[in-house]
């Protein structure tokens, strides 16, 4: 009978692999060929079978062979430790997303309100100085990260900073205007009004990429203006500088996304490993705020107020500072981590979906006084962000 099935090669070969896989092989290499030989010539005797027939019954040998009475080996032992390991490992893997993203909701939530705190409850009417201590402390941890070797970051040149320069300025400015807008306009209206944020930048990536989005992105983008208007027309407790400095912030924002996507290629060029990881952006922007936000100190005379401000003699005011320094710099490492195990339209739904917890708990906290139809334009507006999100993927 003619064939292309070969037995005496095909399972051979299927116990030279299981060998091969063995921790153990040596030992039970002799053992198993030995069985091999069994199983062949039993295959000879019954040469006139089909194939099938053939198949079964050297499956059946080959199992009554190995069902012996020997105890587990080596090799048994191993191949079930090693899969409870993968399946540990396994599980730690799906359960990342969820911490990472947790995390970044926890660093997002806490900033913010932190920062309200320190500027309200507080009465600290110095946004620049207290941007500059936050920025300090950030630059602070990552140069001792640097140092520590658990950070990789590039090293600076001028060449580099000079081309950052623009950025950084975007990035000031942004943290400013966000600073004092948050001093003046409750949270929930602040998250309402970031939404601005999505339109004006994806006005920009359409007249400088030249990147087009669909209907569904443009019917976003008008119901988040509707929600914008409708929020600040029936917001009780309506501050017309807070509103400018707000506005001022989403320009800042798209702003700076637009300036970073133009002069990242650029930037890369000049470091030495020709790559800008997010470690290395979060101390540049940090580190080079620091002479300018000294600057606009002495500029606006925050120095002389903050040297004589009581609430500058508090500890507890110190500490809340402190702590939103080091949660500023935790939001910039959990979004990364967040991104790494995610992806984007991930990221960018789940920091869609972070504003509602936001909104509420200012509201609730800061006792915001709210009216029916405010409460529902704030609702509107944080679902006219969900849908920008989901409009985007």
């Amino acid at each position: 009978m003619t064939s292309d099935f070969n037995p005496d090669v095909d399972i051979y070969n299927d116990y030279k692999e299981s060998d091969a896989s063995s921790l153990n092989g040596k030992v039970t290499l002799r053992e198993r060929v030995n069985a091999v030989y069994k199983v062949l010539d039993g295959l000879r005797k019954q040469g006139n079978r089909s194939i099938s027939n053939i198949a079964m019954n050297a499956e059946r040998r080959a199992t009554r062979y190995f069902r012996g009475t020997r105890a587990p080996s080596a090799d048994s032992v191993n191949i079930l430790i090693d899969g409870g390991e993968k399946r540990e490992h396994g599980l730690g893997r799906k359960s990342e997303p969820l911490l990472s993203g947790t995390a970044y909701c926890i660093s997002s939530c806490s900033m913010i309100l932190l920062n309200k705190i320190v500027l309200s409850s507080y009465g600290f009417n110095a946004g620049i100085s207290l941007m500059f201590y936050q920025n300090f402390i950030s630059s602070v941890v990552v140069v001792v990260l640097a140092l520590c070797g658990v950070a990789s970051v590039e090293r600076l040149n001028w060449k580099l900073i000079r081309v950052w320069i623009p950025v950084n300025i975007i990035f000031i400015g942004m943290l400013v205007s966000g600073m004092y807008s948050l001093k003046y306009v409750n949270i929930a209206m602040v998250t309402i009004l970031k939404n601005v944020t999505n339109i004006l930048t994806a006005i920009g990536e359409y007249y400088i990429f030249h990147k087009r989005q669909n209907q569904k992105v443009w019917t976003a983008m008008f119901l988040m203006i509707i929600s914008a208007i409708s929020g600040g027309i029936t917001d009780l407790s309506f501050n017309l500088k807070g509103y400018v400095w707000q506005i001022l912030n989403c320009v800042l924002t798209a702003s700076y996304s637009l300036t970073l996507r133009l002069v990242m290629d650029k930037a890369k060029q000049l470091t030495r490993s020709g790559s800008l990881n997010e470690v290395s952006m979060v101390l540049l922007n940090n580190l080079l705020s620091l002479p300018f936000s000294i600057l606009l100190i002495f500029l606006f005379g925050e120095w002389e107020y903050v040297l004589n401000v009581d609430v500058v003699r508090i500890p507890m005011f110190w500490v809340l500072a402190t702590t939103s320094g080091l949660i500023g710099l935790s939001i910039s490492f959990t979004s990364m981590w967040f991104l790494n195990q995610t992806g984007p339209t991930t990221y960018s739904l789940v920091g869609s979906l972070n504003k509602i917890p936001i909104s509420l708990a200012g509201i609730v906290l800061f006792n915001v006084p709210l009216s029916l139809p405010n409460f529902f334009s704030i609702l509107f507006g944080l679902f006219a962000g969900v849908f920008f999100v989901k409009a985007k993927m």
